[in-house]
């Protein structure tokens, strides 16, 4: 068997073994095949996950390298980054040291968020869902049992976690069964019969719910009262954290940078921002202004603020709308899945980001998906939603989704890559908040504003998300500092801390992917001069879906190279 083929075979192991440890991301990537399985959060579950990608790992390192083709080590580098980041976290187990409900840190978070989002086309399915529902109370008892083992080997969770999952389950336990987000698409499926709906129901009533009663009564009355309190919400503050916290950093980095030179870069970018935000607010406010005299004027303006739900989502089903009839001038024409809008579910606003997006399923059935939160309108800034929308939806994080599902090229797994190559699908969203304005589609310079006001957020996250798990900050600093680094709400600023404190190193991936593809771009246009086309750049970037930084410039060095020389690349990008 040659080396190719021991990879392609590596390849296929490997997509089974990562939606067999994690089948909930597989639902919520729209991974066919794996909607009735339920991930093992116990520890004997992970340390058996965990064995499963270093047999893969030992694998992958017999496999010499100097028989492959580029475009197979392209694939070698990106399952090296991930089978050790998949199995050190797994090995790391950070989530179950620090209750939350993070929707993707906390298994039961995750259990809402995914589980109804899986496609009913057929009598299967629904027998794939209701089997998924049945195995749910226990899946929540090992949760429960996990935390409490955890704790017992001093790994205190924080106060503020804590309290995020006690409302979060408080609200899901008082809701009528007939809107249980669990019950609804069965109620909704065009192929659930009646005794579908009602052994659901019953399953619900009977079962689940007495499962998160447990999970609850666990959370309150025997990890809260020795939970860590906001001045000690770092990981340096438990045994191994420093290092727990080094591997988190470069798993969702994808580099080798430490949290002390990230710090750094954090402060530098929002240093090279001000001069911005005087230029664009001066217009804005019709008079000279300093910084920090346009954030607090856009802060305090009740004008700027929303007054429903539907002004929310008219303005990002706008700006999606815009943006893609603007997609073929700076894309290759790519036919890819449709995206919507829908508003978060308002049980999870408290602990939710300003939106996030759901990958459309492989069938088509489902849509690409951004959920937006409207919660509270008149306590959200009207001026931020363009840029959000351009971030989660078109040109972001749905076209290089949506457009990596179709690359047929790629092996499976690589088409479904999300959270795993974080620092590249997070850079590429952030990316594209500029490249918006790029493309024409900001509506004014008060939403350019926005566009400013998230600049400034992804580079303060480098300072407080390593501020709070290396330097040992408090909570309350951290809010202070992107309070007013910043021109976002009070409630954004204090959902996204809570969110960093429950997912260390996540938040860095944005501002750090987003200054890598922009130096790649940079490098493309200074050497290629009158040759470089848009279109073709991002195609480049796209045409090999998520992977590794360092694989990336691998990419986009090969795609300069071929057109100083006037050549082609051996394989076309995305178009279709």
């Amino acid at each position: 068997m040659s080396d190719k083929d021991r990879l392609d075979r590596l390849d296929r192991d490997f997509f089974v073994a990562m939606h067999e440890i994690d089948p909930l991301t597989a639902t919520q990537l729209g991974v066919e095949g794996y909607d009735h399985l339920l991930p093992d959060p116990s520890r004997a579950g992970a340390e058996a996950g965990a064995a499963r990608l270093a047999a893969l790992e030992t694998r992958l390192q017999a496999i010499d390298t100097s028989r492959l083709e580029a475009p197979d080590l392209v694939n070698r580098g990106v399952m090296a980054h991930l089978l050790w980041a998949l199995r050190t976290n797994l090995e790391d187990g950070i989530w179950a040291k620090d209750a939350s409900a993070g929707t993707y840190t906390s298994p039961q978070s995750m259990a809402f968020a995914s589980i109804p989002g899986a496609p009913l086309p057929g009598a299967d399915a629904v027998a794939g869902y209701l089997q998924r529902l049945t195995a749910l109370p226990a899946f929540f008892d090992a949760v429960r049992a996990r935390y409490l083992e955890e704790a017992a080997e001093g790994w205190r969770s924080t106060a503020v976690g804590i309290g995020q999952a006690q409302r979060q389950l408080e609200g899901h336990l008082a809701r009528d069964v007939i809107l249980d987000p669990l019950l609804v698409p069965l109620m909704e499926s065009a192929v659930a019969t009646a005794d579908d709906r009602g052994r659901a129901e019953q399953l619900i009533l009977g079962e689940v719910r007495p499962a998160m009663a447990r999970l609850l009564a666990t959370l309150s009355d025997e990890l809260l009262p020795r939970a860590r309190p906001d001045d000690q919400v770092g990981l340096c503050h438990l045994p191994g954290g420093e290092e727990m916290y080094s591997r988190a950093v470069r798993r969702h980095t994808t580099t080798d940078l430490g949290p002390e030179e990230i710090h750094h870069i954090g402060l530098t970018v929002l240093m090279e921002l001000e001069a911005e935000w005087e230029e664009v607010g001066s217009r804005v406010f019709g008079k000279p202004l300093r910084a920090e005299e346009v954030r607090a004027r856009l802060r305090e303006d009740p004008a700027l603020r929303f007054q429903d739900e539907g002004q929310i989502l008219a303005v990002v089903t706008a700006a999606l709308a815009r943006a893609e009839a603007a997609r073929d001038s700076f894309f290759p024409a790519y036919r890819i899945a449709r995206c919507v809008v829908q508003p978060i579910d308002p049980v999870e606003a408290g602990n939710a980001p300003m939106a996030y997006y759901r990958g459309p399923s492989a069938d088509g059935s489902r849509p690409g998906t951004h959920f937006v939160l409207t919660t509270e309108p008149t306590t959200r800034f009207t001026y931020e939603y363009e840029a959000l929308a351009f971030h989660e939806s078109t040109p972001g994080h749905h076209l290089q989704i949506a457009s990596a599902q179709t690359l047929a090229h790629l092996p499976i797994y690589r088409r479904h890559l999300d959270a795993e190559v974080c620092a590249y699908v997070e850079g590429w969203g952030l990316y594209c908040e500029r490249l918006a304005d790029e493309m024409g589609l900001y509506t004014s310079d008060l939403n350019r504003l926005g566009m400013l006001s998230f600049d400034a957020l992804r580079a303060s996250r480098l300072v407080v998300d390593s501020g709070m798990h290396h330097l040992g900050w408090d909570r309350q600093r951290a809010v202070d500092f992107m309070w007013t680094s910043t021109a976002t709400t009070r409630s954004n600023v204090n959902n996204e801390i809570d969110r960093y404190i429950a997912w260390p190193g996540q938040a860095m991936a944005y501002m750090i992917g987003r200054q890598e593809i922009r130096r790649l771009r940079g490098a493309a246009e200074a050497r290629l001069g009158a040759l470089f086309d848009v279109r073709g750049f991002h195609g480049a970037v796209l045409s090999e879906g998520a992977v590794p930084l360092s694989v990336l410039a691998q990419v986009v060095d090969r795609w300069i190279a071929a057109q100083a020389g006037g050549g082609a690349e051996g394989r076309p990008v995305a178009a279709r």
